[in-house]
């Protein structure tokens, strides 16, 4: 079965993928022809992020759910260049992820970098997980992040309750990274590239800003908000933020 890490990973120019994956990420892209920059961008907003909520934010501490395989360079990478001792927690589902992840994600001797199997579906999984409680220190502000995972998650199954109960177990002072895919900007590619997923047998959600707005509950929204993904904090300035199908924002918790 097409695996949304593995297609990823194509799209990004990587090799850990098979036949089905890009038979789904070339259908994904004659839909939309800007598919791989759009990967691209997202993963940029990552390094921003991560950069951002060290540098600015002091937090020494992530927690990432849905990493994908490892592409270097990776969040604890970027963070630790930064602060050596930050503490990196990985979470994904992927049997391929898992190897990658262990081999690939190697942490600094201050720091720590560690890899769960676990399903954001099964929020509890995650939150009482030996490894991740070994490793996070819960009185002090965790940086929680979930790019490009929740469209994963069908409405029936009620993906803002998840995200709820990872906000919930979150200390104060702890800051939420989001992207997710949506419509607003090109329904017509978009709602193609949806239906070449759907054709595949893999559940995507393209959602649009006000159901996006609600995963951040009663969190403050950084600056500039909630924004094309292009568009949050960019390194220089974007000719088209909409280019890039994506709405990205980050929020702290009072």
């Amino acid at each position: 079965m097409p695996h949304s890490a593995r297609i990823y990973d194509y799209w990004l120019g990587g090799k850990d993928n098979f036949a089905v994956d890009r038979a789904v990420g070339d259908a994904m892209i004659k839909a939309i022809p800007g598919m791989r920059y759009m990967a691209a961008e997202n993963r940029k907003f990552v390094h921003r992020v991560a950069r951002d909520l060290v540098e600015k934010e002091q937090i020494r501490q992530f927690l990432d759910v849905g990493t994908g395989i490892p592409t270097r360079p990776n969040l604890h990478e970027i963070a630790q260049r930064i602060a050596p001792e930050t503490r990196v927690v990985y979470v994904d589902n992927d049997p391929i992820v898992l190897v990658h992840a262990r081999a690939l994600m190697i942490s600094t001797e201050q720091g720590r970098s560690e890899y769960i199997s676990a399903d954001l579906r099964a929020s509890e999984s995650i939150l009482n997980d030996k490894v991740l409680r070994d490793t996070l220190d819960f009185g002090r502000p965790v940086g929680l992040t979930l790019i490009a995972i929740l469209m994963l998650i069908a409405d029936e199954d009620d993906p803002w309750s998840k995200v709820d109960a990872l906000r919930d177990a979150m200390p104060p002072g702890s800051l939420l990274a989001i992207t997710h895919p949506t419509a607003d900007f090109a329904p017509d590619e978009v709602n193609a590239a949806v239906a070449a997923a759907t054709t595949a047998g893999m559940t995507l959600v393209a959602r649009p800003e006000a159901d996006v707005r609600r995963f951040f509950g009663d969190w403050e929204l950084l600056e500039p908000g909630l924004v094309p993904v292009s568009n949050w904090r960019p390194d220089e300035p974007v000719d088209n933020p909409e280019a890039a199908y994506y709405w990205a924002g980050v929020a702290r918790k009072p």
